[in-house]
């Protein structure tokens, strides 16, 4: 498994497979697990700009020293690289998002061996697409990532967690998600319990928790029950998409499941055949990467 240690080798690597007619499978063929620097970090405008190979315990080690942090927390411990390209989130996507809505940039190197940068000439002339978004979930079908640039946020002074044992989770969360409180995340963990975490100062804290006791009751738990959240969505087998108001009917369905009601998403302990979205027609934006995969990557090196 090659592994590039710097952008110009990712480059002629895959200029190579082009000219060859070859094709390669990034993370399997290609890696970045070399390409593992922090380039630049900037506390005062609250970015940073990392090598794909990063890890995300290792980002996590440079940007706490300065009370900041990249407000992803996925299962694991992936690559940049990886965190992109597979749209990976955990807990805190609640209230941050997923990486596409994190990332301000990334450097990537075409199928033919081409190198872009977002934002630059050869991004605006694909119809006016946001390469750096587009490449999160496209599970280097697109491109290979080589870096990219993150929005950063404060670390919180204070984090408490509340769980809520109920036999009615959906109402929970509906009361949780029509009230002022403003949790970072708020997790099924189906069946039986509603895990909502608050964070901020520690007078804000406070009342945000007292507020929620107030409205759905539980008790005050300590962060384990997110390490249990990231553990079994890590080990699920399945995943189902619904939209929010369908939640009730959703939980109905499942016998176990870790979900993110905000996101629309259940990470299911068991797959079946409605879980596999390669069997779902595809959507709009399954059918504009496919179009953007064969403007970039004509050849089709990205494909095998």
């Amino acid at each position: 498994m090659p592994s590039v240690s710097s952008l110009e080798e990712a480059a002629s690597l895959l200029a190579a497979a082009h000219a060859r007619g070859d094709t390669l499978r990034i993370g399997v063929d290609l890696t970045a697990d070399r390409l593992d620097r922090v380039l630049e970090h900037d506390p005062g405008d609250l970015t940073c700009t990392v090598e794909a190979g990063v890890r995300l315990s290792a980002l996590r080690e440079t940007l706490d020293a300065a009370g900041q942090r990249l407000s992803l927390d996925p299962p694991g411990d992936p690559t940049v690289g990886a965190l992109l390209a597979d749209n990976l989130s955990g807990p805190l996507r609640h209230r941050f998002g997923a990486p596409r809505d994190l990332v301000l940039g990334a450097t990537l190197v075409l199928g033919d061996g081409m190198i872009a940068s977002s934002g630059g000439k050869v991004v605006k002339n694909v119809a006016g697409y946001d390469l750096a978004r587009l490449v999160c979930g496209s599970e280097g079908r697109l491109a290979f990532i080589a870096r990219a640039s993150f929005r950063l946020h404060p670390r919180p002074a204070c984090t408490r967690t509340l769980v809520v044992d109920t036999g009615d989770a959906a109402a929970v969360v509906g009361a949780l998600l029509a009230s002022q409180l403003h949790p970072s995340a708020l997790d099924v963990l189906h069946p039986g319990r509603v895990a909502v975490l608050f964070e901020g100062s520690e007078p804000a804290v406070e009342a945000q928790l007292a507020g929620a006791r107030g409205l759905v009751g539980g008790a005050e738990a300590d962060t384990s029950v997110w390490d249990e959240s990231r553990r079994r969505q890590g080990a699920s087998s399945g995943r189902v998409r619904f939209a929010p108001g369908e939640l009730a009917e959703v939980l109905e369905t499942l016998s176990e499941a870790v979900v993110r009601p905000s996101a629309g998403v259940a990470y299911t302990a068991h797959e079946r055949a409605s879980d596999n979205l390669s069997q779902a027609p595809p959507s709009s934006a399954e059918a504009l990467v496919e179009r953007i995969r064969r403007a970039l990557d004509p050849a089709g090196v990205l494909s095998g």
